[in-house]
């Protein structure tokens, strides 16, 4: 038992850091890792200690795509990309590199939801995703500027000790506007194509960074459509992944400002997440009435839909905070 609660210890190391100094902290990964490196790697006893992850492929294509079309609504063109990419990577033997996803838009738009239910699809439901899913909050974890040469090293540290323990690690990347300059460029070498790094394999881990930079770019698209009297079904993917590569590029408020991840083609999809219409935020109203077990009342959805329905001023075709206060109004509402 001892040694079982020490094994785990060594998984769980990333979600103690923020009680700890970074600089500690670095040290204190740095060891964790070469200690789990010598931890009987690729034994059965390894996995037998720490309910070592999944290195079957479980992820149900056709499960995750019915839970995208049920819960997430409006974002045709980030479902059909997260599914290919996802199947691509997952089905393969032996993947080249990293899945490296950048998902795009307004607050509310979907971006969270569509990761934490790709989370809930990777791993078998009986699997302690706390140690495999590991999700990073820029104001949480890398608040103060002034450390980021302290941050760089425990990020590496603490991606390459959670991947040696589960080659199919998630990694998940949010508040991107918000990081600081140049610290996602430290783990650019576990982005690449390489067969292993220091006896490290990291092709079937997944990187997803969640960013509201590009989103304006995607509503004026998105608005230029509506007035041209276009569907938003006929907006082409590549027109907004060439406006989103190059707006985070060169957007000082972006995590990615001038980034090498950029410059290198490091990040396989850009992925759109388009503003919300009316019909898209009472959708999202229907499902907090059911989830809540409340009677789907049409002229509540209607009013909430429409209250939450503001930008442009005048059209009024889109909600700013797509359905991100939606729970919080149906419960004063019922």
């Amino acid at each position: 038992m001892k040694l079982l609660n020490a094994a785990g210890f060594l998984v769980l190391v990333p979600t103690l850091t923020p009680a700890l100094d970074p600089l500690s902290t670095s040290f204190f990964m740095g060891g964790a890792a070469a200690v789990w490196q010598l931890l009987f790697p690729g034994s059965w006893l390894r996995c037998s200690l720490l309910e070592c992850c999944s290195m079957r492929d479980t992820l149900n294509i056709s499960v995750l795509k019915m839970h995208l079309e049920q819960k997430v609504f409006g974002q045709h063109l980030a479902g059909q990309i997260v599914l290919r990419a996802l199947s691509a990577n997952v089905h393969s033997h032996r993947p080249r590199k990293p899945l490296v996803m950048s998902f795009h838009g307004w607050t509310g738009t979907g971006k969270s939801f569509v990761s934490s239910i790709i989370a809930e699809n990777l791993y078998q439901p009986d699997a302690p995703r706390r140690m495999f899913v590991h999700h990073f909050s820029t104001v949480l974890h890398f608040p103060h500027a002034s450390h980021v040469h302290l941050y760089k090293e425990q990020l590496q540290n603490w991606i390459r000790g959670n991947v040696s323990a589960c080659p199919r690690s998630l990694f998940i990347f949010s508040e991107m506007d918000q990081m600081p300059h140049g610290l996602i460029d430290s783990i650019m070498p576990f982005l690449g194509y390489r067969k292993e790094i220091n006896g490290v394999y990291y092709g079937k881990a997944i990187f997803l960074f969640l960013n509201n930079a590009g989103g304006d770019k995607i509503t004026e698209v998105a608005l230029d459509y509506w007035r041209r009297q276009k569907r938003r079904e006929e907006i082409p993917l590549k027109e907004l992944q060439s406006l989103m590569s190059e707006e985070i590029f060169n957007n000082k408020n972006s995590g990615f400002f001038h980034s090498q991840l950029i410059q290198k083609n490091l990040i396989d999809y850009f992925i759109p997440f388009l503003p919300l219409e009316y019909r898209h935020v009472k959708e999202c109203v229907r499902r907090e009435l059911r989830l809540g077990g409340h009677l789907e009342d049409e002229d509540l959805m209607t009013e909430i839909a429409s209250a939450m329905t503001d930008y442009p001023s005048e059209e009024r075709l889109y909600s700013s905070k797509g359905c991100k206060t939606v729970a919080s109004r149906v419960i004063l509402s019922v």
